[in-house]
């Protein structure tokens, strides 16, 4: 019994020296294995994966390097432009566009949008204000009013190597002149040029000259701009100042810009590159070195760079330069001769219930609209059977039509919808009848106190005959209380309030009947006249009472 004990303890004995020695042999091997990853670092497999790609980071030397390569390559394709005029005899100042009492300027300082309080127009052509050109409020060139030549600057690009060159219609406009300065021209040397069309709409032109006999012209090369997007890089080339040659460096900031809404065909590339007075007509560059843009505007409030610069995109101005230089040297654009609000409105949408679409504010009398049934205030939805979202979209979709050929509308009244044929016709020919028209002052009568902020009164058959209104149709704003809610959504004295939510408003009584029911957070559509000729139409006033 004594020697099966004896047995047995030393059996355990020998199984627990066996389990400490396993134990001590499984931590070494840990240890030198930790040891061994803590060295190395942990790894994966490698081979690369088939679908992962490094992302590039281009150095701040080959961005210097892309830089160089392009400005060498656009340069000889810049011109410096060189106009010359003689002062018209000076006469009553017209409203335009820029006016700080013009009742369709965006910049007005009373439009919310409009930083701008001492009434200078801070999208400023920056080829106005320099060089003798014609700033916007005082009518006067370098030499006094009526006296002397005024001489102006801009910068162009070279299209194609028999001399045809893309500017802004308002560096040569008005110009007795033209002078092109060529990149390798000893100083002295002007050549002279010709303006072979221009487009007001797009603030383009094209003027040619004889290519020199000594060596050929550079054309440049013009780019997708619907390709580019915001935060691409891109090169402002032109004169700023009269400094030739002159290259700057920034990025899209943003695409389809518009700045003006009494230009339908204005939307432009907005751009951080320093632009300055002198750069209007010159090319916005990629980094492949192609044209996607003309720089034409500026936002500033100082007369100079300010971080906000507009190119108008090489998509239109490559249609436009096609046209300019085909055999009628005009551009052609359908129109049915309608107006309407550029930018869409909730609360304009809700009062005529409507979820999408063009609402119209005027249609033009003898018009293919008019004549096709069209109404103020129907909704165009579609054109052709695509869907139609804002101006921009039924401009374009219009304006590419050829004058002549019928499109099939779609468009709701009333909440129902409806179907018209409409044959196009030549948009120039439907508003070549809007001319600028002097100031109208208007007469001291003791005016009708609103809640809303405005303060109106009837108009007298005068009044509505220089406004061309029908008489008895509409009350004249003769004040808008600051702060207000009309102040906010962008009325001003001197519009004619023609109907408030679809109400017509034909006098004071119409028009406080109108209002009177109105209540704090009830949607409010007004239609109004902004003014007589070019820069009056139909527009709608919209908001919620707050």
């Amino acid at each position: 019994m004594n020697s099966r004990f004896a047995a047995l303890v030393a059996h355990m004995k020998a199984q627990r020296v066996l389990s400490i020695l396993v134990i001590l042999l499984t931590l070494t091997v840990g240890i030198l294995i930790g040891t061994v990853i803590s060295r190395n670092g942990v790894r994966g497999s490698s081979t690369p994966a088939a679908d992962a790609t490094l992302l590039p980071m281009q150095s701040p030397q080959q961005l210097s390097n892309t830089f160089r390569q392009v400005a060498k390559q656009l340069e000889p394709a810049v011109v410096n432009i060189n106009s010359e005029s003689t002062p018209k005899t000076p006469r009553r100042r017209m409203r335009r566009p820029n006016d700080r009492n013009n009742p369709n300027n965006p910049n007005n300082p009373n439009n919310p949008n409009n930083p701008d309080d001492n009434g200078q127009d801070p999208f400023q052509d920056f080829f106005d204000r320099f060089f003798g050109g014609q700033g916007p409020d005082d009518g006067e060139g370098p030499q006094g009013p009526g006296g002397g030549r005024e001489r102006s600057l801009g910068s162009g690009v070279i299209m194609n190597a028999n001399g045809y060159i893309v500017t802004n219609f308002h560096v040569v406009d008005g110009a007795d002149r033209i002078r092109v300065k060529l990149k390798d021209d000893p100083p002295g040397v002007l050549h002279d040029a010709k303006v072979i069309g221009s487009d007001r709409e797009t603030d383009l032109a094209v003027v040619k000259i004889e290519p020199p006999k000594d060596h050929a012209l550079t054309p440049a090369r013009l780019g997708d701009s619907e390709g580019m997007e915001v935060g691409d890089w891109v090169l402002a080339i032109g004169s700023p100042f009269a400094l030739e040659e002159t290259v700057t460096a920034g990025i899209v900031s943003a695409k389809g810009r518009n700045i003006n809404p009494q230009r339908s065909f204005q939307s432009f590339i907005q751009t951080d590159a320093a632009i300055n007075p002198g750069n209007s007509g010159g090319p916005l560059v990629n980094m492949a070195g192609e044209v996607i843009g003309i720089n034409t505007a500026i936002y500033t409030q100082s007369y100079g760079y300010q971080g906000v610069g507009f190119a108008m995109p090489s998509n239109t101005v490559r249609d436009v330069y096609n046209q300019l230089t085909g055999p009628s040297h005009k551009v052609s654009r359908g129109s049915i001769g309608v107006e309407f609000n550029a930018a869409p409105n909730p609360a304009l949408a809700r009062v005529y219930g409507v979820k999408n679409g063009v609402t119209i504010s005027n249609v033009r009398p003898g018009s293919p609209a008019e004549q096709a049934g069209l109404q103020t205030g129907d909704t165009i939805t579609a054109i052709n059977d695509k869907p139609i979202k804002s101006g921009d979209e039924m401009v374009n979709a219009i304006s590419a039509t050829k004058p002549g050929n019928k499109i099939n509308l779609t468009y709701t009244r009333n909440g129902q919808q409806k179907q018209a044929a409409v044959t196009v016709a030549d948009r120039a020919k439907l508003f070549g009848d809007r001319t600028d028209d002097s100031d109208e002052t208007a007469e001291d009568n003791e005016p009708a106190p609103s809640k809303l902020g405005i303060t109106v009164r009837s108009l007298s058959p005068e009044q509505a005959q220089r406004l061309g209104i029908p008489e008895g149709r509409g009350v004249l704003v003769v004040d808008v209380k600051p702060n207000s809610f009309a102040e906010d959504i962008g009325m001003q004295s001197g519009y004619v309030i023609l109907q408030v939510n679809r109400q017509p408003t034909n006098n004071e009584e119409d028009y406080k009947k109108a209002t009177s029911a109105l209540k704090s957070g009830q949607d409010v559509a007004f239609l109004v006249r902004t003014g007589p000729g070019r820069n009056g139409g139909n527009i709608f006033l919209s908001g919620t009472l707050p």
